[in-house]
């Protein structure tokens, strides 16, 4: 099926189609920072990839449509099934909850006439069509500014490939997902689809994730004793469309944001970590470490927490850490050390996340083996935005995906960074990057396959 014949509604239609950790990050923070202010910026890491003016004036127009998602009876239904550890009183908050673009979000189109005139003559383009380069703004209550950066990454992503780059079509993309479930599932992997933020498309998304739960049926059927699982997805909508279990815990943010308002790096996992048990208790206890880097995060893991009975150390109550930065295989040593210093015993799960594809998994799941931890892989844009050039030159080439993000930038006005285990996810003001790294020590780490601006070709 060709670009400009799909068949899925254009936009976001759904307050669910987003990540589930937006929606437990949402209600720690109405819990504990009601009142906090937030601002939130846009960056595209491919600064090559760039939009058209006629796709900025839709991009505009999808924005301006969030206003008028709402929770439905159903889906607040969905999520007192699946998702129980959302208290009523947060789903009564999400019932009400209703975004406002128009007083909350600034969005700017800036051309770049080189670039124009270079890819009028290089891939010729029409001569009324102008790219240039986006900038995205939020700023509200950090409770209700931080729901605009799922939307905004797929309304970005989605303006993209419909006015920027359109010569790819959705033929074998289900296939391609059956094909890559049934290797992850044949190998023992449990994983979960986390593909939303830089999907080409809606109907992408629904495409992949009817091959994997095909996959997923084929395998166990032939395989009712084996380990491989398809857990579920990132994606709260298409967890409710599909019957799947919506995966996710926490993001970075949540330890940004707490570090800008109490002011300190030492002591910000620490805060973070104690707030979210008061939260969820042990539920959802996978823990993101690399927010100021791991070394800084463990310092705070082994301390005790006071209020579980009998007290235990964050490292003991959680089930395990998400790795989302820097070198793997040093990530799944440094936690060996880490359990083996602490004297737990228990096997703990890392979840890996970043940027994966089959044969990252199965390197990882083997590594991380050989050091007895469980695996789970939370795998995106490799699902969800994989595919080709169509014609010309350039026909059975990688289609680039856009690698954009959108962070908590400040936080009651004070600037909110991350610092990462790879230089080349640090976000943030400059400055206060590097106050971080001296309040708290850091060590600056590169990894050779931590190229952002090429992640993905």
């Amino acid at each position: 099926m060709p670009a400009n014949e799909d068949p899925s509604p254009m936009g976001i239609t759904s307050i669910l189609d987003t990540d589930l950790y937006k929606l437990t990050m949402q209600w720690a923070v109405l819990k504990s920072y009601p009142d906090a202010d937030s601002t939130y910026s846009f960056t595209n890491r491919t600064p090559d990839l760039k939009l058209t003016r006629k796709g900025f004036n839709w991009l505009q127009e999808q924005v301006s449509k969030l206003s008028q998602l709402a929770l439905t009876d159903d889906e607040e239904e969905f999520l007192a099934q699946k998702c129980s550890y959302l208290p009523n009183e947060y789903v009564a908050y999400l019932k009400q909850f209703r975004f406002r673009p128009d007083e909350q979000v600034t969005l700017t189109f800036t051309p770049v006439h080189e670039f124009t005139k270079r890819a009028e003559e290089e891939e010729g383009a029409p001569d009324h069509t102008e790219f240039g380069d986006l900038s995205i703004s939020v700023k509200g209550k950090w409770v209700e500014a931080m729901l605009y950066e799922i939307p905004l990454l797929v309304l970005v992503s989605e303006c993209y490939f419909r006015f920027s780059n359109t010569d790819w079509d959705y033929d074998g993309q289900e296939e391609n997902a059956y094909k890559k479930g049934l290797q992850l599932l044949s190998n023992g992997c449990t994983f979960s689809e986390f593909g939303t933020r830089r999907r080409r498309s809606y109907h992408t998304q629904e495409l992949v994730l009817t091959g994997l739960l095909r996959a997923q049926k084929e395998y166990a059927a032939q395989n009712p004793d084996g380990n491989g699982m398809l857990a579920g997805t990132s994606n709260v909508h298409f967890a409710h469309r599909f019957g799947l279990t919506p995966i996710g815990t926490v993001a970075h943010e949540w330890m940004m944001g707490i570090a800008a308002l109490t002011d300190t790096y030492t002591s910000a996992n620490a805060i973070a970590l104690e707030n979210w048990v008061k939260c969820f208790g042990k539920n959802l206890t996978i823990a993101l470490t690399d927010t100021f880097g791991t070394p800084q995060f463990l310092e705070c893991f082994k301390k005790k927490c006071e209020f579980v009975d009998p007290p235990q150390s964050y490292a003991e109550i959680f089930a395990g850490t998400r790795q989302d930065s820097g070198d793997p295989a040093k990530f799944v040593k440094l936690m060996r050390k880490f359990y083996d210093s602490q004297g737990i015993t228990e096997r703990k799960t890392i979840v890996f996340s970043d940027s994966l594809d089959v044969e990252k998994c199965l390197e990882y799941k083997q590594v991380a083996e050989e050091h007895n931890f469980a695996t789970s892989f939370g795998v995106g844009t490799f699902l969800t935005n994989d595919f080709v050039h169509r014609s010309g030159e350039l026909a059975g080439k990688k289609s680039v995906p856009l690698n954009i993000v959108i962070k908590i930038s400040s936080a009651n006005g004070k600037p909110a960074v991350k610092i990462s285990d790879n230089i080349g996810k640090n976000t943030g003001d400059a400055k206060e990057v590097e106050r971080a790294k001296a309040e708290i020590a850091y060590s600056e780490t590169t990894w050779e396959d931590g190229d952002e601006s090429h992640r993905w070709g």
